[in-house]
């Protein structure tokens, strides 16, 4: 009995240790910013392959509204030893990241770009197909009226 208090006293005391680890070196940084335009500039990258940058500046949007503008990139080297490489903008039209890591969708099926196809060629049919489904719902709204209407006739 005490051989197993023993090995599982030496089993929790090597479990809590915490591992020694050296830190990681920062091998450059730069900061310019922010600027009295808006702008400004940041980049670091890291002893062990992490690399960022970022710039920003204000953009003039429609209406004459001004808005962020945001470019960067992220490098560094998965747990799988492959390389890692992120590029994005972030502006009016949201955060657009680009990279051969990031999922793509699947391509649209070739029935779906047919049909897409014929509906730019053909708008006429959309507003006539429209119309139809209006009226329908029109008449059936006006029956429920009516039907609504003749339950509370005395």
């Amino acid at each position: 009995m005490n051989h197993l208090l023993i090995a599982f006293s030496v089993f929790i005391v090597a479990s809590l240790a915490q591992q020694h680890q050296e830190p990681i070196p920062i091998v450059s940084y730069e900061n310019e910013g922010v600027n009295a335009d808006g702008s400004y500039r940041w980049s670091f990258e890291t002893g062990n392959g992490i690399s960022a940058q970022e710039q920003g500046q204000i953009k003039n949007i429609a209406n004459e509204e001004a808005g962020p503008e945001v470019q960067g990139q992220v490098q560094y080297t998965g747990d799988d030893g492959v390389p890692v490489s992120l590029t994005y903008i972030a502006n009016e039209n949201g955060f657009q990241p680009q990279g051969s890591h990031l999922p793509t969708p699947p391509p649209i099926p070739e029935a779906i770009l047919k049909a897409l196809e014929y509906n730019a060629a053909h708008p006429e049919e959309d507003d006539e197909a429209q119309n139809r489904v209006q009226r329908r719902q029109a008449a059936a709204t006006a029956q429920q009226v009516q039907k609504n209407a003749n339950r509370f006739r005395y």
